[in-house]
């Protein structure tokens, strides 16, 4: 998996939030990412880019969920960056889209830059969206 990284992230500035695979509770996602993306000054069209890229990414996820699963979110704040890395345990022989698909056209639009990894029954899509120059 392509790691994505702003500076080096401290404990303090790294969140989990675990919720159950459910695209009822996308909103929590969504509202903590709309949070911490305020928190470091973005300006609100990006928060609104990096919140459909977080619930699209969870989309793709869901898809590919096992059964009773937890969708396992980790937000890094550094300086002038947002990381977001969403897993999820995937049912056998499950696979994400392709770079070529619409789905990740959407991410790589939305955010800095966007990986995925699926190994061992798990798949993550990483996220990184920086803050725009002037802020």
């Amino acid at each position: 998996m392509t790691q994505l990284t702003g500076q080096p992230a401290t404990d303090d500035d790294v969140v989990h939030l675990t919720v159950p695979a459910d695209g009822g509770y996308l909103g929590v996602l969504r509202t903590a990412t709309a949070g911490l993306a305020a928190r470091l000054q973005f300006a609100l069209d990006e928060i609104e880019d990096l919140r459909i890229a977080v619930d699209e990414a969870c989309a793709m996820l869901l898809a590919i969920a096992t059964r009773d699963a937890e969708l396992e979110c980790r937000f890094s704040v550094t300086e002038d960056a947002l990381t977001v890395e969403v897993t999820v345990p995937t049912v056998r022989g499950a696979a994400l889209p392709g770079e070529s698909s619409f789905a990740w056209k959407v991410l790589t639009a939305l955010t800095t830059a966007a990986a995925a990894e699926s190994t061992q029954g798990r798949a993550t899509i990483s996220l990184l969206t920086r803050r725009s120059a002037g802020y």
